[in-house]
């Protein structure tokens, strides 16, 4: 009986969860980093959001960092590039969408990138965009790209630094309970 339950303690341990889709609430905060010199990349590629979703119109949500994006802002250090929320499913199985600002020119956007989310322990980051200088006839002369990968933790303000260029990222389960604050005393 004591193997029994140490095996199943063991079993609970190592097993890996099995995390079904719930809906959660990403926010992001591109930025630029005024005192570092922008790395300026080749162009865009025509097919920037290949195999990734648009984001629905209804799935937009207000920010709720906007005091985040204004200390940012008023420190001069940084540049709010892009601050966007919105609502999606995450499971364990990756989920890209296409994410832009601006207005299109012949299928490319002054800020354009994608970002792929993965649920697990931690949420698994692929991030990956392009801010875009776009000459009078609509064609990308140059781009600075940020291109990250990073494991998350849900809940919290996670900064993914790409030199110049960084990304404050905030993804929150609207599904599961707010985690309790830990007791200020444990008895004896």
């Amino acid at each position: 009986m004591r193997l029994f339950r140490s095996l199943t303690l063991l079993l609970t341990l190592v097993a890996p969860s099995a995390f079904a889709d719930d809906l959660y609430q990403v926010e992001m905060i591109l930025v630029r980093q005024n005192a570092v010199p922008a790395i300026v990349s080749r162009a865009a590629p025509e097919d920037w959001a290949a195999g990734a979703q648009r984001l629905p119109a209804d799935s937009q949500r207000t920010p709720a960092l906007n005091d985040v994006a204004a200390k940012l802002t008023a420190s001069g250090d940084y540049s709010v590039l892009l601050h966007k929320a919105w609502q999606q499913t995450l499971g364990e199985t990756p989920a890209k969408v296409a994410i832009s600002d601006g207005q299109e020119q012949f299928g490319q956007f002054p800020i354009e990138g994608t970002l792929e989310l993965k649920l697990g322990r931690f949420t698994d980051v692929n991030a990956d965009f392009w801010v875009n200088q776009i000459d009078g006839n609509g064609m990308v002369t140059a781009s600075e790209r940020l291109k990250q990968d990073s494991h998350t933790k849900n809940g919290q303000l996670n900064y993914l630094d790409n030199g110049h260029l960084a990304l404050l990222i905030k993804i929150t389960s609207l599904t599961a309970p707010a985690p309790r604050e830990a007791p200020e005393s444990i008895p004896d």
